[in-house]
């Protein structure tokens, strides 16, 4: 059997990723330096700690013993990262948060093309301005292994949907890569199917022996008892409404779950309104999208552009705006730019590295001066953060509604199928 070996530009484009890739990691760890050395955590790495030793050292395993906030598996990483005590926890949060993003890279640059490493510097560069929310939330975690399943799919719709799914179970968002995935992939249909229900009965079978199986859901219930958060792409006229002070809008801090939330108004209505106009909006694009499959469009376009608006329809119909949100975001758009081609993706990764920027400007760096102050001028970064992202939205269903409007030819469709 011939072996190919990689080209020498390739070898050298590759390590000059990586290279980039060491700074920007060395970058994080210098700025997580005093945490690390003092003991202490970065953002709600503190609650992650807190909920890691209430399970090891009280016994109370959230999720499995009482209702979380969180999908139960994200006990994993929190527990894992509490094995060499509390006092390096922040460390060990970082080795997990550089060895997902490695892996997420390595797949970015697994083909080798020049969209390939325009993804992985893209990738980079949308963490490193995203920093504060990358490497202190636990979507920093489950964002490069929604990279990795979007990027294996095709071949490996099993392990693809493992990762997919155990992502899943730590935060609900990587589901609309995998209802993409179930609408495209018309061969490994069946293997995404049986690897997410193996996972999901393992997890269920797991909490109903240690606990009580009806917290296996009770995410979905913390979620929705939730008013409209700050930052929220929808909230954005209720912020205004509270700092013009009309219509009675005025800004809440819920001391219990750690978030500001506008409230008066409009706002008990919008906030009404996000479940059902996003359940519709995820019925559309999954029906939008198989019409364009069943018309012969590119189904590796139809895989990114249909994950990019899943995931935009789960951040833009969401009474909850948390910055790390657009970490979901920007793990689609960096898939995207392999599996359709970086040219094509031009705006929504320009867009997306504005994005990302306003959003750090806002959070952390000026976001005390918005919810104490009002700070008209943060909140002018605020929204304009916020109508980019719905831009992004509104390209993603464009283009699915130009796949859909194609004309089917014999052929000039390659299939995503399953190995």
């Amino acid at each position: 059997m011939r072996i190919r070996l990689p080209r020498p530009e390739t070898r050298n484009t590759a390590r000059s990723v990586w290279l980039f890739f060491a700074v920007i990691h060395a970058g994080f760890l210098a700025r997580l330096l005093p945490f690390i050395i003092g003991g202490g955590v970065l953002s709600d790495i503190r609650f992650y700690r807190e909920w890691a030793y209430s399970a090891l050292g009280d016994g109370v395993w959230e999720g499995i013993d009482t209702a979380w906030v969180y999908p139960v598996g994200a006990l994993a990483p929190m527990v894992l990262a509490a094995a060499f005590g509390p006092y390096p926890y922040q460390l060990a949060w970082f080795v997990l948060f550089a060895g997902l993003n490695a892996l997420g890279t390595a797949a970015l640059l697994r083909r080798g093309t020049p969209s390939s490493f325009t993804a992985a510097y893209w990738w980079l560069t949308a963490t490193a301005l995203l920093g504060p929310v990358a490497v202190g939330r636990i979507d920093g975690l489950t964002a490069p292994l929604v990279i990795t399943g979007l990027l294996v799919v095709a071949a490996r719709p099993f392990v693809a949907s493992l990762l997919l799914s155990a992502a899943t179970w730590m935060k609900v968002w990587p589901a609309a890569v995998v209802l993409a995935a179930l609408v495209v992939v018309r061969d490994g249909r069946l293997r995404i199917v049986a690897a997410g229900l193996a996972l999901t009965a393992a997890i269920a079978a797991a909490v109903a022996a240690f606990g009580d199986v009806r917290n296996l859901t009770g995410f979905l219930s913390a979620q929705g008892a939730r008013g409209m958060q700050l930052e929220a792409p929808l909230s954005t006229p209720g912020v205004w409404q509270a700092i013009t002070g009309s219509s009675g809008a005025y800004f809440f801090e819920d001391e219990v779950i750690n978030t500001m939330e506008v409230r008066g108004a409009l706002s008990g209505v919008v906030g009404d309104l996000m479940t059902p106009l996003l359940v519709l909006t995820v019925l559309l694009v999954a029906a939008v999208l198989a019409v364009a499959l069943h018309r012969g469009a590119a189904a590796t376009s139809l895989l990114a552009t249909g994950s990019l608006a899943l995931v935009a329809t789960l951040v833009v119909f969401n009474k909850v705006g948390s910055p790390q949100f657009m970490l979901w975001i920007a793990a689609v758009i960096a898939a995207g730019l392999v599996l359709d081609g970086a040219a094509g993706w031009r705006y929504p990764a320009l867009a997306m590295l504005a994005t990302a920027a306003l959003t750090t400007l806002v959070y952390p760096v000026f976001y005390d001066a918005l919810r104490y102050e009002l700070n008209p001028a943060v909140a002018v970064l605020l929204t304009l953060r916020n109508l980019l992202v719905v831009s992004i939205f509104v390209w993603s269903l464009v283009r699915l509604g130009r796949l859909a409007a194609g004309t089917r030819t014999a052929g000039s469709a390659p299939s995503v199928r399953g190995a």
